[in-house]
């Protein structure tokens, strides 16, 4: 069983001691999803990497000034969110791109059903793409929630708007998928073998209205 990495242990270590090792575990544990929180904004993979690995080396040239930093994650949120508003600014224009990966919900079905697997990839796809038709902060309050397992507090932190707001886009969000996904569900229950169907639906409503 892999041991958890406890973030506020690695900062301390980095900020406190120099510890490059801490510094390096500390750059796997949130490299993969800073960089896709940043392609909510920038339009290339290439460009939102960049963009996350100057926010890292920064972090590491000025640890010593960042003792004071009591959320390293959410610091990090914030500061690629501006790198990549700022890079938006000088070099074009915002767009939501479509996600390759769906981590949210890639893990829902493990099953050895070929017929439920493609079923299951065909519904995640639609679910992402609509989740990319949402309206652009409505998308990636969306996602950081339900990917990323943040609380609401955190995403208004993140993004400086308040709780209030974030549930509201939340719910907006919610209705948003319900309605869109519901022509595919329907044609899951239609086209699906045996219990497939039933199974794969529960799921997908189950990650979407999951509490946090």
């Amino acid at each position: 069983m892999q041991k958890e990495v406890n973030i506020n242990d690695l900062w301390e270590r980095i900020t406190v001691d120099s510890d490059s090792k801490s510094f390096e575990v500390f750059f796997h544990e949130l490299n993969p999803r800073l960089v896709k929180f940043c392609t909510m904004y920038v339009q290339y993979q290439q460009v939102a990497e960049e963009i996350v690995s100057d926010v890292f080396v920064k972090c590491w040239m000025d640890r010593a000034k960042m003792r004071e930093v009591q959320k390293p994650e959410t610091y990090l949120f914030i500061a690629v969110k501006n790198h990549a508003l700022n890079y938006n600014k000088r070099f074009s224009s915002v767009q939501l791109v479509n996600l390759d990966d769906h981590e949210g919900g890639a893990q829902l079905v493990n099953s050895a059903s070929p017929e439920m697997e493609l079923e299951k990839k065909e519904l995640l796809f639609q679910m992402d793409q609509a989740i990319s038709s949402l309206p652009r902060q409505c998308s990636i309050i969306f996602r950081l929630i339900k990917e990323n397992g943040m609380k609401y507090k955190e995403v208004a932190e993140i993004l400086n708007i308040s709780p209030r707001t974030v549930h509201t886009q939340m719910l907006r969000a919610m209705k948003k998928m319900t309605v869109a996904m519901e022509p595919y569900l329907k044609k899951a229950n239609r086209q699906t073998p045996d219990n497939i169907d039933s199974i794969v639906t529960a799921l997908l409503l189950i990650w979407i209205f999951m509490g946090n």
